[in-house]
C-alpha cells in the first residue's frame, strides 16, 4: 500500500460493510441451522469470520480504523469467552502488525521534514519498517554518531484518514456494539477522537517522552529511548533493543514473566505522574517492550508511543482520587457520596442509593484489598458483564453517574491498563503501588 487511502467515500464504504457483513453472516447461519448444523458450529464459524474481517479490515485501512482497533484489542478480556476464542487472536495481532508503505515514500517524508541533507545525519536506514501502527511506521536506523535510532514517518494523510474514520465508526457505535457485547463501543470511539490531534503532533510526542526519558534514565526497571530529531511527520529516537512485547508475553509468556512485566506495566503508569505530570495513556500490550537481562536476571520494560499522555493540571493524579478508592474500600459512604459529589461525578440534582453506589464501585477497589491480587480474564469478563447489564441492580449507577473531563482520560487508562492486566493473568502488589505513587490512597491516619 502507497499511503492511507485517500479517498474517504472508499473508507467510509468498507468500515459502513462491517455490520453488514455480521447481519448477513447472521442470516446465513439461521439457513444452516434450519438444514441440521449444530448452533455451536454455525455461530462459531460466523464469528471467526466476523472477526478475520473486522480486524483485517481494521488494520487495512489503519488510520483511525485500526486505532479503534487497538483499543478494542486492549479489552478482549472482557469479551464472553464463547466469543474471546475467535476474536482473541486476530485483536492481539493486530496489536503488533500493519502493512508498510513503500521505502520511496519514507524517503519523501524524510526529505520533506527532516531537509534534504538527511543523510548525513540518518547515515544508515533500513529499506523495510521494523514495527507498524495507526498513524506511522518504524525503521531501524543509525545516526551519525554510532546510535542506532528508530525512524516514526507518519503514513501520507494519516490525519485526514484518521478524522473520517472516526467520524463514520462514531456513527456505526451502535451496529458494531452486538459484536462486543459487554463493552460499551460510543466512549470507546469518543475517546480516540479526542486524542487524535495530540497523536498526530509527533513534536507534541517529542516533547512528552523527552520528559520521561529524562526522569527514567538510569531506573533500574523501565527504560524510555530519548528523542534524537523530531519534523513534523518525523519522529527519530533511540533504538529500544526488544525482540518482542507484552503481546508475546500475552499469548506464550511463562507465568514468572507474566507477573514481573505486568508488575512493572502497573508501576510504570502510577509512577510516571508522579515523576514528570504526565500520565501515559495509550497502555495496548505493542506499546511495551520486553527487555531481557543478559545474566538471566528479570528483564525491564521498554515503553514507546507517548503521542498520548494526559498533562495532568496539578502535575499528578488528583488527591480526591485516591481518596474516593480509599472510601469505597471501606464501604464509607456518607464520605463518599460526598466527595464524589464534589468532584462532579454525581450531580447535584442526581440521587443514588449508596448501598448500590458502592456495590457498582467495587471491582475498581477490588485489587486493593489484598496484598497481591492475582488478575484474569473471568474476573475482568465478570466485572464488564455485572455493570453493563441492564438487569442487574447496580446498572442503574452506571446510567446516573457522570464522568468529568478531567478524569476521562484517566478512566480510560485506567481500565484498560486493567483489561492488560487481565490478558496477562498477571499477580501484581496493586495495593502497595497505589500506596506508594497515588495522593489519597494511603490512610491519612
Amino acid at each position: 500500500m502507497a499511503d492511507l487511502p485517500r479517498k474517504a467515500a472508499a473508507r467510509t464504504a468498507r468500515l459502513a460493510a462491517l455490520p453488514l457483513g455480521f447481519a448477513g453472516r447472521s442470516a446465513m447461519g439461521l439457513g444452516r441451522r434450519l438444514g441440521g448444523a449444530p448452533a455451536e458450529q454455525v455461530m462459531g464459524e460466523i464469528q471467526q469470520r466476523t472477526a478475520e474481517q473486522l480486524f483485517r479490515t481494521l488494520g487495512e485501512l489503519k488510520g483511525g480504523a485500526m486505532k479503534f482497533g487497538q483499543q478494542l484489542s486492549i479489552f478482549e478480556a472482557a469479551l464472553p469467552e464463547d466469543l474471546a476464542g475467535p476474536y482473541r487472536e486476530q485483536l492481539t495481532r493486530l496489536q503488533d502488525s500493519a502493512p508498510p508503505m513503500p521505502t520511496q515514500t519514507v524517503r519523501d517524508i524524510l526529505t520533506r521534514d527532516l531537509g534534504p541533507d538527511w543523510p548525513d545525519r540518518l547515515v544508515w536506514l533500513d529499506g523495510g519498517p521494523t514495527a507498524a501502527a495507526s498513524i506511522g511506521q518504524v525503521h531501524k536506523g543509525r545516526w551519525h554518531d554510532g546510535r542506532e535510532v528508530a525512524v516514526k514517518v507518519q503514513y501520507p494523510g494519516a490525519g485526514d484518514a484518521l478524522r473520517s474514520d472516526l467520524r463514520q465508526l462514531a456513527r456505526l457505535a451502535r451496529t458494531i456494539g452486538p459484536l462486543f457485547p459487554g463493552i460499551d463501543i460510543k466512549p470507546l470511539v469518543e475517546e480516540v477522537q479526542a486524542r487524535a490531534e495530540d497523536e498526530l503532533d509527533y513534536r507534541l510526542e517529542a516533547e512528552a517522552q523527552r520528559a520521561f526519558a529524562e526522569v527514567f534514565r538510569d531506573d533500574p526497571d523501565i527504560v524510555v529511548p530519548d528523542v534524537v530529531d523530531v519534523g513534523g511527520e518525523v519522529l527519530v529516537t533511540e533504538w529500544l533493543d526488544s525482540d518482542s512485547s507484552l503481546a508475546q508475553v500475552i499469548r506464550d509468556g511463562t507465568v514468572e514473566e507474566r507477573n514481573h512485566y505486568g508488575e512493572l506495566m502497573v508501576k510504570f503508569l502510577f509512577e510516571g505522574p508522579t515523576r514528570t505530570g504526565m500520565l501515559h495513556a495509550d497502555p495496548h500490550p505493542g506499546n511495551y517492550r520486553v527487555i531481557p537481562a543478559k545474566d538471566g536476571s528479570p528483564g525491564r520494560l521498554g515503553v514507546l508511543d507517548f503521542g498520548a499522555v494526559a498533562r495532568l493540571p496539578e502535575g499528578r493524579f488528583p488527591d480526591a482520587m485516591g481518596t474516593l478508592i480509599r472510601l469505597t474500600a471501606l464501604a464509607d459512604k456518607e464520605p463518599l457520596m460526598a466527595e464524589l459529589r464534589r468532584e462532579g461525578f454525581i450531580k447535584d440534582n442526581i440521587k443514588i442509593d449508596p448501598d448500590l453506589l458502592v456495590d457498582y464501585l467495587s471491582p475498581l477497589v477490588e485489587p486493593t484489598l489484598v496484598e497481591r491480587f492475582q488478575f484474569n480474564r473471568e474476573w475482568m469478563r465478570e466485572q464488564f458483564q455485572r455493570i453493563n447489564n441492564p438487569r442487574e441492580p447496580t446498572y442503574t449507577v452506571a446510567i446516573k453517574l457522570n464522568l468529568p473531563p478531567s478524569y476521562m482520560l484517566i478512566h480510560r487508562t485506567w481500565i484498560g491498563g486493567i483489561g492488560v492486566l487481565s490478558q496477562l493473568e498477571a499477580e501484581a502488589p496493586f495495593r502497595q503501588i497505589l500506596t506508594d505513587y497515588l495522593p489519597g490512597f494511603a490512610d491519612p491516619s
